[in-house]
């Protein structure tokens, strides 16, 4: 087999690991770090585990980081044996973890005075788009570097679109973010409100897809909230930190955004119940507890 480009990947997680699969199954050499134990299809596909990030840019070319939260993409990148260390010039490193777009554009500038390029890219479509290939990518950074890379985005997503400078990626990602859980909110307040007034949840979600108030959330999380199937693509908690940002944002720019914060609080209703690992569909439960009716009876 003839191998491609040299590339790294660090963050192996629940949408971390697909996407590495699927870089390494269009023909390039994968180096990877994780703290935790390899997913057996990533050790099938014959990656080379490093024993930190630091190796992993002493060997590609091209490292992509796909961690929770800014801090950890900090550490990533610039704590000891980070990938900073491991860059020599030339290298570019590209950020789809979903962070502060603040401090995305103080990495880009360390990242840059090494004299490599940095893209923030992060990412929407979860861990169903993640095995697909179907992502939808938001890019913050310059064009050229943005060229370089889409060959490798579009081995992950499909709706790639470079949106500006550094930092503009994250921008998007958050008003994503926003849109998102406004929706799932909207749809948990429907289908409570049906199920409530005695109406099949069901075929009321069925008459509403053929309507104005159709919607992916309401196609397909509209169906767990009746399903009850809550097993995680997107965790409460990380939808939470999304928020978070958007909240944190909000304030540094004089901009009120009180449905948001409406969502953010439903999250924490979840999360102070011991939900917040469950699929963020399962904001529905916050609704549920404070009108002590479920949407649907739980599976037996």
């Amino acid at each position: 087999m003839t191998l491609g480009l040299k590339l790294g990947f660090i963050g192996l997680g629940i949408m971390g690991a697909p996407m590495a699969q699927r870089l390494r199954a269009g023909g390039h050499e994968l180096f990877v770090h994780t703290r935790s134990a390899l997913r057996p299809e990533l050790a099938e596909a014959s990656v080379t585990r490093c024993d930190s990030a630091q190796a992993v840019a002493q060997r590609a070319d091209i490292v992509f980081t796909m961690v929770p939260d800014t801090p950890d993409v900090e550490a990533v990148l610039f704590g000891e044996g980070g990938v900073a260390s491991g860059l020599s010039k030339g290298k570019t490193v590209v950020d789809m973890s979903s962070i502060s777009p603040i401090e995305t554009k103080q990495f880009a500038l360390k990242i840059n005075a090494l004299g490599c390029d940095y893209l923030d890219a992060p990412v929407s479509g979860g861990e169903v788009g993640a095995k697909a290939g179907t992502l939808t990518i938001m890019v913050g950074g310059p064009e050229s570097a943005f060229d370089k890379v889409k060959p490798l985005f579009e081995l992950m997503g499909k709706n790639i679109t470079l949106v500006g400078g550094n930092g503009d990626g994250q921008t998007t990602k958050v008003a994503n973010q926003i849109i998102v859980a406004l929706n799932i909110a909207a749809v948990s307040e429907a289908l409570v409100f049906a199920s409530k007034a005695g109406a099949d949840p069901a075929k009321v979600r069925q008459a509403l897809m053929g309507g104005f108030a159709a919607s992916r959330i309401l196609e397909v999380h509209g169906e767990r909230m009746i399903k009850r199937t809550f097993n995680p693509g997107f965790r409460i908690n990380l939808h939470q930190k999304d928020l978070g940002l958007a909240l944190a944002g909000a304030r540094a720019l004089g901009v009120a955004l009180p449905q948001t914060a409406g969502a953010a609080q439903l999250m924490q209703v979840c999360a102070a119940n011991g939900l917040k690992d469950l699929d963020h569909s399962a904001l529905v439960k916050a609704l549920e507890i404070m009108a002590d009716h479920p949407v649907a009876p739980e599976p037996k």
